[in-house]
C-alpha cells in the first residue's frame, strides 16, 4: 500500500513539476528536411535541430550559462547563424549544422541579434542597437563578419529576411511589415498598425510572390498571408485557443512553420512562463500538425 501511495505521489509530482515545453524561433534547412529552433530551459535558450517530422532531435549550440537564439541556416545547409551572449554580450555567431566549429562574427559592445543569410550565401543581415539605442536597426555584413553596413536609421526594426532573389529584405519596424529594396534603398510599408500588432515577423514564399506574417488585428495573434506588394491580406492559421506566432515559409513553398502559445493572447512576450510548441501548416489543405514537444 505504501509503495502504491509513493508511486502515485511521484507520478503526481512529476506531472505537476516537469519543465514547461518552450520551443520557438524555427528555421527551415534549405532542403526542408530539417529545422533549427530555440529551446528554452531554466530561463535560457539553446539551439537544437530536428527532422521535419519532429524526430531526431539534437543540440547544436548549448553552452552552459549562455542564451542562444534566432537560428538561421546557410543556403547550402552546412552552417547555422545565431545570436548568443556566450562571451558576455549579445553577438552573431556561426556554427556547423552538426554543432562543430563555432565562429564569432561580430564584436561590438551593443547587442547584435537575429541573423539571416542572403540566398547567395555571401551576406548576413542582422539587427543591432549599436548606433541608436534602445532602438534596433538593420545591418548587413559579409559572412566572415567584415564590411558591416547600416541599412535603416529610424524605427525599431526586427526579424529581417531576404527575398528569394536577394534583392529585398522584409522585416517589421515597430509593429508593421516593411520591405527594403537593396538596389534603390526604398522602403515600402505593407501593413498599417491599427491594433495591438498589425504585422510582424515576415517570411517569404519560395517564389517571392507572397509573405506570411503574424498579426493581432482580429484579437488573438494569428498567421496571415499577403501578396509581396501588401495586397490580398488574409488568414492562414488561427488556433482555437492562444496565439500563433513566428511563421517561417518552407523552401518548398507548401508548408509554414509557426509557434503555438496555448494560454496567451497579445501582447505575446517570449519570456512569459507559458508553453510554446512548434507546429506546421500545410498551405494547400490548411492541415496543422504539431512537431515539437
Amino acid at each position: 500500500m505504501a509503495l502504491v501511495v509513493l508511486v502515485g505521489w511521484l507520478a503526481w509530482y512529476l506531472l505537476g513539476h516537469r519543465p514547461v515545453a518552450r520551443d520557438g524561433e524555427p528555421a527551415w534547412s534549405p532542403d526542408a528536411a530539417l529545422l533549427a529552433y530555440a529551446v528554452e530551459q531554466n530561463g535560457r535558450r539553446d539551439i537544437f535541430t530536428m527532422s521535419a517530422d519532429g524526430t531526431n532531435v539534437r543540440a547544436v549550440a548549448n553552452e552552459d550559462r549562455a542564451d542562444e537564439a534566432a537560428p538561421s541556416y546557410s543556403p547550402d545547409g552546412s552552417r547555422i547563424a545565431y545570436d548568443t551572449d556566450v562571451d558576455g554580450n549579445r553577438e552573431i555567431y556561426v556554427v556547423g549544422a552538426n554543432g562543430s566549429n563555432r565562429v564569432r562574427l561580430t564584436s561590438h559592445p551593443a547587442r547584435d541579434q537575429m541573423p539571416a543569410w542572403s540566398p547567395d550565401g555571401k551576406k548576413i543581415v542582422f539587427t543591432s542597437d549599436r548606433e541608436a539605442p534602445p532602438s534596433f536597426d538593420l545591418y548587413l555584413m559579409n559572412t566572415d563578419g567584415t564590411g558591416v553596413e547600416r541599412l535603416t536609421s529610424s524605427g525599431n526594426n526586427w526579424a529581417p529576411q531576404f527575398s528569394p532573389d536577394g534583392t529585398r529584405i522584409a522585416f517589421h519596424s515597430n509593429r508593421d511589415v516593411y520591405v527594403l529594396d537593396l538596389v534603390t534603398r526604398q522602403l515600402r510599408r505593407l501593413t498599417v498598425d491599427t491594433q495591438a500588432g498589425d504585422g510582424m515577423y515576415p517570411t517569404w514564399s519560395r517564389t517571392g510572390e507572397r509573405i506570411a506574417f503574424m498579426t493581432a488585428r482580429s484579437g488573438a495573434m494569428q498567421i496571415f498571408v499577403m501578396n509581396a506588394d501588401g495586397s490580398d491580406q488574409k488568414p492562414l492559421v488561427q488556433m482555437l485557443t492562444g496565439s500563433a506566432i513566428e511563421p517561417r515559409w518552407s523552401p518548398k513553398d507548401d508548408r509554414v512553420l509557426f509557434v503555438h502559445v496555448p494560454g496567451e493572447t497579445p501582447p505575446v512576450d517570449r519570456w512569459t512562463s507559458g508553453e510554446r510548441s512548434i507546429y506546421v501548416v500545410d498551405v494547400p489543405s490548411g492541415k496543422v500538425t504539431r512537431l515539437s514537444r
